[in-house]
């Protein structure tokens, strides 16, 4: 067995506000930088709340400008293709903004006007179920094939629908929720994992999970609901394997223990339509909020890549692909770098995490690369919000370990 040896750099760059790390096996050699803003023009607490609710103001003004036709029209744009959506908004707004709810039509691998028969009908399918004061959005599907609602552009798009409701109709950006039926519901299984801090929470009806991998779901409460005898694709016994992977999840390891939520309905001697039984997945994902300031994250790549979940995101020059993992801790103030397959990886601070006006420190492979203060930044909120493009996200601070391996 390959010993290795974990030693601090001598050339510390403490004018980057940056350490090293140079860990040396038989074959390779890793350098861990740590990289922070300048801490010149840092601001205090207040400042940075008061500053991101004007940056927010702005920001939500602006893209309000720039998607004005488009919300009007209820109809989204991406290249050449084109996203209508239909919205109903239900009751007085509550004092935390209305509870979003965001569900996609099935259908897939068949013509666009059998397509369009499904989104009409998935726009009003749960009237009767849904809360007295809530929004309902149903998109359609810019594509007519088999994977309607798996494409990357569907990404995009969903973001900035939920975006306009939010500044629009003053939709909570913490209570989300996604649900889809069928094909729909084969959307869900993708995209609740790979956009898991999107979601207050999900669920998927009558859908397949494919091969997509559930870890991202740590934060994400997830209900699944299939049809005892919905046997197509092997769609119920598919589900059933997948509630036994996220009960593993949960129990693999005693920090999940109060993680990785899950429900599961079997309606009983139903096929592939459970005649509404899966309405009852409305009360159980409303009773959940987005956490934003969780200390834990564990996110891995998907088919369709991404470049941020909740506090972590990749600088520009790295490109992700299906599988990479990284898992970050916080405790106090200290940073645990646990696993990253990324070359470069940021993590988005902010007051309600860790305290920004003590030292900061860095764990990676057990040994302290950095410790030192990560300032509050004007440019950090700005670079948050008007990138992100979510504004329930407020970071004011970051830092980027960069992991270089050589011989």
């Amino acid at each position: 067995m390959k010993k290795t040896i974990i030693r601090l750099a001598t050339t510390a760059l403490l004018l980057l506000g940056a350490f090293c790390v140079k860990a040396s096996s038989v074959d390779t050699v890793t350098m861990v930088t740590v990289k922070v803003p300048k801490l010149s023009n840092s601001l205090s607490m207040a400042e940075a709340v008061a500053l991101t609710d004007d940056i927010r103001s702005i920001a939500k003004e602006m893209y309000k400008q720039q998607n004005e036709e488009a919300w009007i029209k209820q109809v989204l744009r991406k290249d050449t293709l084109k996203m209508p959506f239909s919205t109903f908004v239900y009751g007085e707004k509550p004092e935390n903004g209305y509870p979003l709810f965001v569900s996609l039509h099935g259908g897939g691998g068949t013509t666009a006007e059998v397509n369009d028969v499904l989104y009409q009908n998935q726009q009003h399918l749960y009237d009767e179920f849904l809360p007295s004061q809530c929004i309902y959005m149903a998109p359609r599907s810019p594509f007519n094939t088999w994977d309607l609602w798996f494409k990357p552009e569907v990404d995009t798009l969903l973001t900035t629908m939920i975006n306009l409701a939010v500044i629009n109709l003053g939709a909570d950006p913490n209570r989300v929720y996604l649900m889809g039926y069928s094909a729909g519901g084969d959307g869900v299984w993708r995209l609740a994992p790979r956009l898991a801090d999107r979601w207050a929470a999900a669920t998927t009806m009558a859908g397949h999970p494919g091969d997509v991998n559930l870890i991202n779901l740590r934060t994400t409460p997830f209900m699944m609901c299939v049809g005892e005898h919905d046997d197509a694709y092997n769609r119920n016994r598919e589900t059933l394997k997948r509630l036994v992977e996220l009960d593993s999840l949960a129990v693999l390891k005693p920090e999940n223990v109060n993680f990785y939520k899950r429900n599961a309905l079997i309606a009983s001697g139903k096929g592939h339509w459970m005649e509404l039984e899966d309405a009852s997945a409305i009360p159980w994902m409303q009773q959940f909020t987005r956490k934003a300031d969780n200390k834990r994250m564990v996110w891995q790549q998907e088919e369709v890549t991404e470049r941020s979940l909740f506090w972590l995101s990749l600088p520009e020059t790295v490109t992700p692909k299906r599988g990479d993992r990284a898992e970050i801790s916080i405790d106090d103030n200290v940073i645990y770098v646990e696993r990253c397959d990324y070359p470069q990886l940021t993590i988005w601070l902010n007051d309600d995490m860790v305290n920004l006006d003590e030292n900061i420190s860095v764990i990676y492979d057990g040994k302290a690369v950095f410790r030192g203060k990560v300032p509050r930044k004007k440019s950090v909120i700005e670079e948050n919000i008007f990138g992100r493009n979510d504004f329930g996200l407020d970071y004011c601070a970051k830092l980027t370990v960069v992991i270089s391996v050589g011989e």
